[in-house]
């Protein structure tokens, strides 16, 4: 199995829908990802089998030295292979490469052996409204 992951790779809007659907199980949405991610993100991060999407992550910032990892997402059966940490690497790669001091992510606790054993995270304080 070859995965390659590109930064500001291509992608259908209708395969990160399914494959958002996939990973935080609910239905499939029709968001405009490539609206959204040209309006408010420092970058993405496509990762590839073949010509299937595998893996997505999004990169928000604030224009300046804060970058944003969200809604990392993997295809089912490539969870757990390696998949999610090379997404992040190289969102964090690329988030350093543009000058960025801190790169933020949130997520639920199941997530904490990957976001700090495997991508390298350190907790910190921080603090959250429910708008919802």
């Amino acid at each position: 199995m070859t995965i390659t992951c590109t930064w500001r790779g291509d992608f259908d809007n209708a395969a990160v829908n399914a494959l958002h659907a996939e990973a935080f199980d609910h239905p499939v949405l029709s968001i405009d990802w490539w609206a959204q991610v040209r309006r408010h993100s420092l970058g993405w991060v496509v990762a590839r089998r073949g010509g299937e999407l595998a893996g997505f992550v999004n990169v928000a910032w604030d224009g300046g030295v804060h970058a944003f990892v969200l809604d990392t997402m993997v295809a089912r059966e490539l969870r757990a292979s390696g998949v999610g940490t090379e997404l992040v690497a190289v969102a964090a790669r690329e988030a350093r490469a543009a000058e960025c001091e801190w790169l933020h992510v949130d997520f639920d606790e199941h997530l904490r052996p990957f976001y700090f054993d495997a991508c390298g995270f350190k907790p910190t304080d921080a603090g959250l409204i429910a708008l919802r």
